[in-house]
């Protein structure tokens, strides 16, 4: 935690410093106003010498207009340093976050990073805040009133040791029981938010399938989980506080009483009592302080350990050393002997995969469910690196080119098409932020989107909810497919991108994509073969090998595994047609 501490709170210095000394002075002031109260009653009310009681109160009347400034300039510079380092860290969880692979992606999961991003960094920025008004004033405030308590009368000392004493070991029994309670927690919130994503991102599947009751149960076990620490860590604060009270209520009749008889012996005065009983409660309440802090700090130093997993996490994908930054040859994508398997799997997904695909020409990429094409085409833009072989975008492999400049050739129309909150126009924008309201409209014609989104009251100016869920599937499709035409890459790829569209739409979309792709390369991936019967070339997959490269009509005669696609798709007759 403290190297966290150390690198993200390196811009905040100047407030920190701050802090400190207005801490210094706000402790100082509070340290002398029960020796000047005591000074009054003494020498002032009990002599009837109002000369002193105008003096001295003046005196702790400046003292006290200096411990209200320290503290409220204090608290001031801590909130700034600890909003400033939340924020900073914030950031750099998601930038690292953004920078992960899909493979360190599937290590943390989606609802994991939400928490270390949310909470979790809440935690260590209210430890930043407590530290920061409490590091200075609590030592102080005991060390100091310590002092100033012997000052006044050491022979009620005892009473300090015992109080400190008794609550110091009540503390650390509940700090030890509930540090792994604290990581217990975060680990249920985590567990919390992943269940709750899930049923939200899945009520259509949950509703259709009548499983609102077994997700409701699901729920409510993980809330549970969840309450049951709460409420243990709960159990323990709550022992802690009444303990911590009783320990200085206490404290306090054991002064009144021992006091008392000292005063009667002629001992101790009445001022010097009431002085010694601020300096007291000034000593337990730093210890009370320093309790909170205690508690604060195992949760922050469970959840600053989960943010530095995340930020010591580095991405598989490496940047190259020296990036090509320029390239001779556009619009070429070439796969020599390539062969990937997701980690931890006990065999390759796909395997000795070699062909090109050319600029000007479709590459269509079909077969069985689970026979790889995904996870082919996700090679190209480097979502993953290649086990073995070599993925190559225009003469290079991806692995040494520049990753803006690789991105930037590339246009991808995922098999989810995922749109984001915002209007139509912002999401086709994505693909090129300079692109024009004409250029916009021209790409929603070649994708045929213009008849519902002129239909729409704001037309491009129309609401998209967060995933495109205020539209539909064919329409969502149709808008990711014009959003990779704004971009105008040099390698387009189509992964089951026409899934959502009926035969005629996705034959209209076909023949518009072909005057606008002429000088691209092209790569389609499908599940039916009316999607690619006209393309230039077919590889047709198997078991994660490609067990055939052809044209339709020779792969129908000379390719079993594709004859079989098609014969489950046509009628015998359409076949032979």
């Amino acid at each position: 935690m403290f190297q966290l501490l150390k690198k993200y709170l390196k811009p905040y210095w100047g407030l920190l410093v701050g802090v400190l000394i207005l801490q210094f002075a706000q402790s100082l002031a509070s340290l002398l106003l029960p020796s000047l109260n005591a000074s009054i009653i003494d020498d002032g009310v009990a002599k009837q010498n109002f000369s002193v009681i105008w003096g001295l109160g003046g005196v702790m009347l400046a003292v006290s207009i200096v411990q209200v400034a320290g503290q409220v300039g204090a608290t001031w510079c801590g909130s700034r340093a600890a909003m400033g380092f939340g924020r900073d860290l914030r950031q750099a969880i998601f930038d690292r976050a953004i920078s992960f692979s899909n493979k360190e992606m599937s290590k943390f999961g989606a609802p994991s990073l939400i928490t270390r991003n949310t909470n979790d960094v809440q935690q260590v920025q209210q430890f930043v805040l407590m530290s920061a008004v409490m590091i200075i004033a609590a030592p102080l405030a005991m060390i100091g009133g310590v002092v100033m308590a012997l000052r006044e009368d050491p022979g009620l000392s005892w009473l300090i040791v015992v109080a400190v004493v008794v609550l110091g070991a009540v503390i650390a029994v509940l700090v030890v029981q509930m540090t792994p309670l604290f990581k217990q927690m975060q680990q249920r919130i985590d567990n919390l938010n992943r269940v709750l994503r899930e049923q939200i991102s899945g009520l259509r599947v949950i509703r259709a399938f009548t499983r609102e009751p077994t997700e409701a149960a699901r729920f409510d076990r993980a809330n549970r989980d969840f309450v049951e620490t709460a409420l243990a860590v709960g159990a323990r604060m709550m022992t802690l506080f009444p303990t911590v009270f009783f320990v200085m209520n206490l404290s306090q009749v054991a002064v009144m009483w021992f006091g008392g008889q000292r005063i009667a012996q002629g001992d101790l005065q009445v001022g010097q009592l009431t002085a010694y009983l601020s300096y007291l409660m000034q000593i337990l309440m730093s210890v009370m302080m320093a309790t909170i802090m205690l508690m604060i700090g195992p949760r922050a130093a469970v959840t600053a350990g989960r943010i530095q997993e995340v930020l010591r996490t580095e991405t598989s994908l490496v940047p190259p050393a020296n990036p090509v930054t320029e390239l001779a040859v556009h619009g070429l994508a070439e796969f020599r002997e390539v062969e990937f398997a997701y980690p931890g799997a006990a065999e390759p997904v796909i395997r000795g995969i070699t062909f090109r695909a050319e600029a000007g020409k479709t590459t269509a990429i079909i077969g069985a469910t689970g026979s790889g094409k995904t996870t082919l085409v996700n090679l190209l833009p480097r979502l993953y690196d290649v086990s073995a072989g070599q993925v190559l975008v225009d003469g290079v492999d991806v692995r040494e080119l520049d990753q803006d400049l690789l991105w930037s050739r590339i246009g991808i129309v995922p098999q989810r098409p995922y749109l984001f909150s915002g209007t139509i126009a912002s999401n086709l924008r994505l693909g090129n932020p300079a692109a024009s309201d004409e250029e916009l409209w021209q790409a929603l014609e070649i994708a045929q989107a213009t008849e519902f989104v002129s239909k729409l009251a704001d037309g491009l100016d129309a609401p998209i909810a967060q995933g495109g869920t205020n539209v539909s599937g064919g329409q969502r499709q149709r808008l990711a497919i014009a959003r990779a035409l704004v971009r105008k890459p040099e390698l387009y790829i189509f992964d089951d991108s026409f899934s959502a569209l009926d035969v005629a739409t996705d034959a209209r979309v076909r023949a518009g994509l072909a005057a606008e792709t002429k000088d691209a390369a092209v790569i389609v991936v499908a599940q039916r073969v009316s999607t690619i019967r006209d393309a230039d070339q077919i590889i047709v997959l198997d078991e994660g090998t490609i067990c055939g490269v052809g044209v339709h009509d020779w792969l129908v005669e000379n390719n079993e595994t594709y004859a079989e696609i098609v014969e489950s798709q046509f009628r015998e007759e359409e076949v032979a047609a």
